[in-house]
């Protein structure tokens, strides 16, 4: 059996058969695409060469793949007409045999050579094809196949079910094609189903695509307006910077052309006084020397008196800091400012409470301002600070301080000495002493807590013991040890018990007591 073209081999199909994936190819591309032998009850997986999907080929072989039996009729309704090669086929003649168009349809009735030929619609034709067609069995190829087997689910011929057949159910095809024919149109239905949601989900894939397209666009758009505006910030940022740094220029050339003409007319002036002067020694008399050397001593002395800088009045620092923010500019912040602020370390200053004492054993420090050649806050950090803290009589005592950066021009410096004693206090900018270094700390022994009662006196606080002591060293008659209101030694007011401090809020001064008096001190502040 032949059919239309194969579209392995473009050529004619023979015996076509159905891939489950439901393309047709002939039997001859069939054997081609795997091995058609195997062990028994195999399946051969294999690629179709139409969809590139992966099927599995029956344990029997090609062979058991079911024929294409409309392969001729998809080809048929597929074709053109015969005559124009131009419309598609909607009609058919059955005396020529040719397909024809609606429109050759109509010539060929009209022409007297056919018009007495019977031309039908493609319509009618495919409803008696498949009315009339007989499907012979390919086990008994003289059997047509009128029978279905239930149990094989295949149509069979009578000589099929006296054989093979003989045990299984089996029906005539007009009997069960009905049941059959309802599953299939009830998976039709779905697969129709699902295709029309296939196709509104794609549908919404394509509006989705496009959707995305012009977000992408306005989003493009925004860029782009960003980019330009972002450009001009900074292409303004820019001029701005250089007519800054084209001011700066001018008013650092300005100062040294200045201080280039005053030190030209100083020096104009001296060297007038100083060739009127060796003349007036070398070429004057006693008397003229004498007579003149008054005026010439004044004017030499006011020369001399003049003050000038040895150093030029300005410097070439002008530098540019890319990462230095610089405010707004149209709507957009920007970076990048120029520094022509110069710290001076001897005007640099130290700031703190505990800028001359510190604790033992407690975090204490102080702060450093750094200031420009003006005096003014430099704003800014990045400085190198650099801090040494010595023992004065321990050489080898040294403590490591911590410096934090505040960014501002501030730098907080923090230390915590171990032991006490005097400490010597380097601070430097740039390698130079800032205003004030070095200093001298004095670091005290660790804040002794009062060991003992802050009371009014002894006799109260120990309920008129006699044995009961206080360190302000007061007594009273009738055998009292300790202090009384009133009596000898009392300081008046309340005070501790341990030292003898009248500031509750206090260091305790008091050194180790005795066992005799520590006893007596303890048992007071026990009661």
């Amino acid at each position: 059996m032949s059919g239309p073209p194969c579209p392995q081999c473009a050529q004619p199909s023979v015996s076509p058969r159905l891939l489950p994936c439901l393309h047709s190819l002939c039997e001859p591309c069939l054997r081609r695409l795997g091995p058609t032998e195997g062990p028994p009850g195999a399946v051969r997986p294999v690629l179709c060469p139409v969809c590139d999907a992966e099927v599995s080929l029956p344990a029997g072989g090609v062979g058991q793949l079911p024929p294409d039996c409309l392969a001729g009729s998809r080809a048929a309704a597929a074709a053109g007409c015969d005559l124009c090669a131009d419309g598609a086929a909607a009609g058919r003649c059955l005396t020529c045999g040719v397909r024809l168009c609606r429109f050759c349809c109509r010539a060929h009735r009209r022409q007297k050579k056919t018009a007495s030929h019977s031309v039908t619609e493609l319509e009618h034709t495919k409803g008696c094809n498949r009315a009339e067609k007989r499907l012979l069995c390919p086990s008994h190829p003289t059997e047509e196949l009128q029978l279905f087997c239930e149990q094989c689910d295949q149509p069979v011929c009578r000589d099929c079910v006296l054989g093979r057949h003989r045990q299984h159910p089996c029906d005539f095809t007009g009997n069960v094609i009905h049941r059959h024919g309802d599953a299939l149109r009830g998976l039709l239905k779905s697969t129709q189903q699902h295709m029309d949601t296939l196709e509104d989900v794609l549908g919404q894939v394509a509006d989705m695509g496009s959707a995305v397209c012009s977000r992408a666009e306005a989003v493009a758009a925004e860029i782009c307006l960003f980019a330009r505006g972002y450009v001009k910030a900074i292409e303004e940022h820019r001029d701005r910077l250089l007519k800054q740094l084209e001011d700066l220029k001018v008013q650092k050339e300005n100062l040294l052309h200045l201080q280039k003409a005053q030190l030209q007319q100083l020096l104009l002036d001296m060297r007038t006084g100083a060739e009127f002067t060796e003349h007036l020694l070398m070429s004057g008399s006693d008397v003229e020397i004498l007579i003149t050397k008054g005026v010439v001593s004044s004017r030499l002395t006011k020369l001399n008196s003049v003050p000038y800088s040895t150093r030029p009045s300005v410097d070439d620092r002008i530098q540019f800091s890319p990462q230095e923010r610089a405010g707004q500019c149209c709507g957009y912040e920007v970076f990048g400012a120029i520094l022509n602020k110069v710290v001076d370390p001897a005007r640099c200053t130290l700031h703190g409470e505990d800028l001359q004492s510190a604790r033992q054993n407690q975090l204490t420090g102080f702060t450093l301002l750094c200031n420009d050649t003006t005096g003014e806050c430099m704003g800014r950090g990045g400085e190198a600070v650099q801090v040494t803290i010595t023992h004065r009589d321990k050489r080898d005592c040294a403590i490591k301080p911590t410096v934090c950066d505040n960014g501002d021009g501030t730098y907080w410096v923090s230390y915590s000495p171990e032991e006490p004693g005097l400490y010597a206090v380097c601070v430097s900018v740039r390698g130079q002493h800032v205003q004030g270094s070095p200093f001298t700390v004095v670091v005290k022994h660790k804040f002794r807590e009062h060991q003992g009662v802050f009371h009014c006196c002894t006799f109260c606080s120990s309920g008129g013991q006699k044995a009961a002591r206080c360190a302000c060293g007061g007594t009273m008659p009738g055998g009292y040890q300790g202090c009384g209101h009133g009596h000898k030694g009392h300081p008046g007011c309340h005070h501790w018990s341990c030292c003898g401090q009248v500031k509750e809020s206090s260091e305790c001064l008091g050194g180790p007591p005795s066992d005799t008096s520590q006893r007596s001190l303890l048992r007071t502040v026990a009661l």
